[in-house]
């Protein structure tokens, strides 16, 4: 079983994502576009930055519903194996 406070800290940053979903979805469009000018660019990097850095995807965990354990220790990840040595 997993801590709660780490429970509740990915429950934080999933809630985070879905709220900043759509603002970071554009300001990546615009840091990734071709006919953007480079001030544009710019501006929406910065903006991007000023985000809170639990809203970006990458920063949630892969947790069991039941016992809060990320789903790597378990097995369930494809190709991934527990090292031993």
């Amino acid at each position: 079983m997993a801590k709660k406070s780490m429970v509740n800290r990915d429950i934080k940053r999933t809630k985070l994502v879905k709220k900043y979903a759509a603002t970071r979805a554009a300001l990546r469009d615009t840091v990734s576009s071709v006919t953007a000018s480079y001030e544009e660019k710019l501006e929406a990097s910065e903006k991007l930055q000023k985000l809170p850095r639990d809203s970006s995807a990458s920063r949630q965990r892969t947790r069991c519903a039941l016992s809060g354990r990320e789903a790597t220790m378990r097995g369930d990840v494809p190709g991934l194996r527990k090292a031993s040595w």
